[in-house]
């Protein structure tokens, strides 16, 4: 399979001396492209530092990233913001909505700071997976947070994105607005071909992955294909001992 995104020895060191963390160390992995990937570990594994090294908003200390063939160091600040904003998209915990926005609005908001221009069958497409449209012109306040989080996947998916980076995305909803956003996450796989890679601490999430990777201080320990929510706890609670 084609890969999406890739690390290789990819380290990030916070601190010196006494004060140093290594978050991650030397972790070499590669996700592919059409597929949904969760990574996993305990708290403090180093999962969300990867997660934005891969992703170009944070720096290795050294190491490479590529997203297809690009690698992420050879970039300056500017080619690097308008990587991410053409070829990435992101979900976080956070729905990251400006309140003074239509939902519409905030969803081809990169597009527009971009100067691109918003694909009409694309856009009604992706309001028609994530079960929206009527709600376009209503402002993030007069959304619940499961429409909002909705919203804000819709954005992610406007710019049809190499990749869609998603930070505990689910982390902010109640269990049934978690499952629908989830389900949506899979059908942009399923529907759309596109490329997940989803940090998170839920095993019920991670369920939904094709395949999840574990992290523990700063490693990659193993990997589970078709992954399901309990042989995700049986595999955390091993690392938490």
């Amino acid at each position: 399979m084609t890969t999406a995104v890739r690390a290789e020895q990819a380290t990030k060191i916070y601190g010196s001396g006494p004060t140093e963390v290594r978050a991650l160390d030397g972790v070499t992995v590669a996700f592919e492209q059409g597929r949904f990937s969760a990574i996993m570990g305990p708290s403090g594994s180093g999962k969300s530092t990867l997660l934005h090294c891969i992703a170009g908003l944070d720096e290795l200390t050294s190491g490479k990233v590529f997203i297809g063939d690009q690698d992420l160091g050879q970039l300056n600040d500017r080619e690097l913001t308008l990587l991410r904003r053409t070829r990435v998209g992101f979900v976080f915990q956070a729905f990251n909505l400006v309140p003074t926005l239509s939902a519409s609005e905030n969803i081809t908001l990169p597009l527009d700071i971009a100067g691109t221009a918003v694909d009409s069958d694309w856009f009604d497409r992706v309001i028609d997976v994530l079960e929206i449209g009527d709600r376009l012109s209503h402002r993030p306040s007069e959304l619940s947070g499961g429409q909002q989080q909705r919203v804000a996947v819709a954005r992610a998916l406007a710019s049809q994105p190499d990749v869609i980076f998603a930070d505990e995305p689910s982390g902010n909803l109640d269990s049934k607005s978690g499952a629908h956003l989830l389900e949506f996450l899979r059908l942009a796989v399923d529907e759309f071909d596109q490329t997940i890679v989803m940090v998170t601490h839920d095993p019920v999430a991670a369920g939904y992955a094709d395949r999840a990777v574990f992290l523990e201080d700063g490693h990659i320990v193993d990997e589970i294909d078709a992954p399901t929510a309990e042989a995700v706890l049986d595999k955390i609670r091993t690392l938490e001992v």
